[in-house]
């Protein structure tokens, strides 16, 4: 039997574009798919075999297929995003079906709950590639750390990336500041300060400040609000599904709530002011980062002191070297002009930004993507 539960043209819940389509006749496992696409967020299409409208096959983000309508799925077209779905662990015909209707992967509930929800989630708001994530962390105090993140923010929305800065560092005055949007609409870290499990990302975009192409999660103006690292990790996990690119500011000290910021960073710049104490300095902010961080690079920033250039600076650290960060002596007089850090695309700073992003862009994104615990690729 190959109609709906509520008609050829009716969705289960309401039929919400980015749903997925699912196919089955079994209401215990449609219980479970449903109390899933609901913690997802999603609203799916449900079948009891491959759907009579023409083209809801093919245009559905994902297709969940229960073991029951395994064989009446048979010939509705090999397409990306089909998974088998079933809860018997020791079932040996499992795999005979995923390969016939070309599944990408075999699911078995309950053991693959977790990473199908977010499947599910990333089907419905259209995740691709996640955002490529870098944070910049000062080798010592006043290293130039949040200036060079606004402006490698300020440059990937100008190249025209999807991007968002997000300040980790509850310290340091608030980086909307640098981007003269302190009194730009929008919610602020103590708004997210209790978020658990899993937030939209376009929820999350919509509700930061917008300024200069980018939106800005900055601190309010209160006391010091203290981030838990699960409240970073949702925050973060939803900048980063919206791909693009997503900037971090981050204190020097680590705690659990940076030490989560950085277990989600693909790169990690230091700034090094070039003298001995900055130096000495780095070499303690690179160790305890480094705990956490693989990927941690050198940006040295001159003015040199006698003896030191950028190349001295990355071999008593130990750390590669990106590149010289340049010195503006205009800086300050173009922010109170209300350019932001890197706005004057001819500037040196702006310059060295475009390059940086060229040279990620060209080394590519390379990282696997993580299969379903209790199930697997057919």
């Amino acid at each position: 039997m190959a109609g709906s539960l509520a008609g050829e043209e009716a969705a289960a819940v309401g039929g919400r574009r980015g749903g997925p389509l699912i196919v089955t006749e079994d209401v215990e496992l449609l219980d479970d798919l449903l109390r899933l696409c609901a913690a997802a967020g999603a609203e799916p299409e449900v079948h009891h075999g491959p759907p009579g409208r023409r083209g809801s096959w093919e245009r559905a983000p994902m297709v969940l297929v229960g073991d029951d309508a395994a064989a009446r799925c048979r010939g509705a077209g090999r397409r990306k995003g089909v998974m088998l779905v079933g809860r018997d662990q020791d079932d040996p015909d499992v795999w005979r079906r995923a390969v016939e209707i070309g599944a990408e992967y075999v699911l078995r509930l309950p053991d693959s709950e977790g990473w199908l929800v977010d499947q599910i989630a990333n089907a419905a708001e259209g995740v691709g590639r996640p955002a490529l994530t870098v944070g910049v962390l000062g080798g010592r105090g006043g290293s130039g750390a949040s200036t060079l993140a606004c402006a490698l923010a300020v440059s990937a929305a100008r190249s025209g990336r999807r991007t968002m800065l997000i300040d980790a560092d509850p310290l340091g005055g608030g980086i909307d500041v640098l981007l003269g949007g302190e009194r730009a609409e929008g919610l602020r870290w103590p708004d997210f300060a209790q978020s658990k499990g899993r937030l939209g990302g376009g929820a999350l975009e919509d509700s930061l400040p917008a300024l200069h192409g980018l939106r800005v999660l900055s601190w309010g103006r209160d006391d010091e609000v203290v981030i838990p690292p699960q409240a970073m990790r949702a925050v973060l996990a939803a900048a980063r599904r919206l791909g693009g690119a997503v900037v971090v500011d981050l204190p020097r000290r680590v705690d659990e709530g940076v030490a989560e910021a950085l277990a989600q960073l693909d790169l990690g710049l230091l700034v090094v002011p070039g003298e001995l104490r900055a130096v000495a300095a780095a070499k303690r902010v690179a160790s305890t980062a480094g705990m956490v961080l693989d990927d941690l690079r050198v940006v040295p920033r001159g003015p040199y002191a006698s003896g030191l250039d950028g190349r001295w600076v990355s071999r008593a650290i130990g750390l590669p070297l990106v590149g010289e960060l340049p010195w503006e002596p205009g800086l300050l007089d173009s922010q109170d002009d209300g350019t932001p850090p890197g706005g004057n695309a001819r500037s040196s700073l702006a310059r060295f930004c475009a390059a940086f992003w060229d040279q990620v862009a060209a080394a590519g994104d390379t990282s696997p993507v993580a299969g379903p615990p209790g199930g697997g690729t057919a």
